[in-house]
């Protein structure tokens, strides 16, 4: 990672007083020194005012919140080193929370912006060519599916958000190497774009012709939330795998009210105490700032821990969706998710977990691509701020990215009926493997009960599970 040369201690630099400044409308400036700061020292100062602010938006003072908001857009910067540009979209996303009081305001300022499915799906593919996940997460399931659809003559995948053809594309060509022959292969796509459906067609069909495998593609239009399981249309004779990469978590979006007359209150003192750790720490690079601060300084209060059945039980269409979806008779259901605790039901809860995580997404590009990049500014803004701001600004059914861990996710469809498979340690290998290949030590991959993980150093970031319905057991 590139940082500022030189460092020195916190305890000898104008940090020391930081402690002593109030976040009261009086300050209508930072101190001249701000500008002056070394790059750990702007990130201590960055992580405090971006969790003060934080505090006073949670609490609606808003003066003190726009204090805050002004103080950080003096250090912060979507160009800058990692905490800069982190520090970037959390005040951008506490300021449209903000906003949100004010719904006409709010829809007035937003009335022009223009919201493109295909520029997501750009950025999603230029996420898929600059950081390794996606592709392990590929890697990983097309495994599964093989090993799992061993001697099948009639193989039937539905692919939960059919976007990104390369997944398939690497099964074809696995399948026409198998001994015994390829299948007959079904994929049905869903989307919610037709044009996206039809440009996955056509990539697909075009390799099955070119390697002689028979092939069909079902082409679904309709959002997550919406999808009719029934149109899914599993024939007789079928083994059926489901892919869901990065889609399960959106279903949990529903009414909040019920799940916060539930949940136990945060202690009041727990975010001061916490700021108070953050002025004492002296590290060397965020991510050790992040492990030793945001982690061993903050406890989840009940709700958020992993063990909590609050969250399960609020879930009525998840609930439905993988009932329904275990009434397939899937033989296979790979589900890879963030592993990462974003759906508590407090903003500083989510805000928390969120500058942890994303902590480690804004490193590992850090390491591996350079500050001018335009595809990074890209994936930064266009998918990690997209993400932060819907954590962080919204609430209710609009606020999907509600990521939740692996013990949720064993829990959760542990309780529909399926039954967990064990990913082979040949799939690890392939993983690894393609690692190794990347050429970037900070990526790690490692097995827990059964499920991959994928690490960014030692932070896991991602979890990839498999699942078949346990009449097959």
């Amino acid at each position: 990672m590139v940082q500022d040369e030189g460092s020195s201690s916190v305890t000898s630099s104008p940090l020391q007083f930081f402690s002593m400044m109030s976040l009261s409308p009086g300050i209508g400036s930072p101190y001249p020194w701000l500008r002056e700061l070394k790059s750990e020292e702007r990130g201590l100062c960055l992580i405090h005012l971006i969790l003060s602010c934080a505090k006073h938006v949670a609490a609606g003072c808003l003066e003190n919140a726009n204090t805050g908001l002004e103080q950080i857009s003096h250090l912060a910067s979507p160009d800058g080193d990692t905490m800069q540009r982190i520090a970037a979209y959390f005040t951008e996303a506490l300021a449209d929370r903000i906003l949100k009081a004010w719904p006409g305001l709010h829809k007035a300022l937003n009335s022009t912006r223009i919201s493109s499915i295909s520029e997501g799906i750009l950025v999603r593919r230029l996420f898929f060519e600059l950081c390794p996940f996606l592709k392990l997460s590929f890697v990983i399931t097309n495994q599964a599916i093989l090993e799992a659809m061993e001697g099948e003559k009639m193989v039937h995948i539905i692919d939960l958000n059919s976007a990104e053809p390369a997944q398939w594309i690497a099964l074809l060509q696995a399948l026409s190497a198998r001994p015994e022959g390829p299948p007959h292969l079904r994929i049905t796509g869903i989307h919610e774009q037709k044009e996206v459906l039809e440009q996955t067609a056509i990539r697909l069909t075009e390799e099955a012709e070119k390697l002689d495998i028979p092939f069909q593609f079902s082409p679904i239009v309709s959002k997550l939330e919406n999808l009719n399981v029934e149109s899914l249309r599993v024939k007789t004779g079928e083994a059926l795998a489901i892919s869901s990469v990065l889609q399960l978590h959106s279903l949990l979006a529903s009414d909040d009210e019920l799940f916060r007359k539930k949940s136990p209150p945060t202690p009041k003192n727990s975010n001061s105490v916490h700021l108070q750790r953050v002025l004492q720490l002296n590290q060397s690079t965020l991510g050790e700032l992040l492990e030793k601060d945001l982690i061993n300084g903050y406890s989840p209060s009940p709700d958020s821990a992993s063990s909590s059945p609050l969250s399960l039980a609020a879930s009525a269409k998840m609930e439905s969706f993988l009932t329904a979806l275990w009434g397939l008779s899937p033989k296979l259901m790979v589900v890879t998710e963030q592993e990462s605790n974003h759906n508590g039901s407090t903003l500083m809860e989510r805000l928390l977990e969120a500058l942890y995580f994303y902590a480690a997404l804004f490193d590992c590009l850090e390491s591996t691509v350079t500050r001018a990049s335009m595809e990074r500014l890209k994936v930064e803004k266009m998918l990690f701020g997209e993400e932060i701001k819907n954590i962080i600004a919204c609430e209710g059914v609009e606020r999907k990215e509600r990521h939740e861990k692996l013990e949720k996710w064993i829990q959760r469809l542990d309780l529909a009926g399926f039954g967990r498979v064990p990913l082979s340690y040949y799939g690890l290998l392939q993983a690894r493997r393609l690692l190794q290949s990347y050429g970037c030590d900070g990526y790690r991959i490692k097995e827990e009960n059964g499920c991959l993980v994928i690490c960014w150093q030692d932070r896991p970031l991602f979890s990839v599970s498999a699942w078949r319905c346990r009449r097959y057991d």
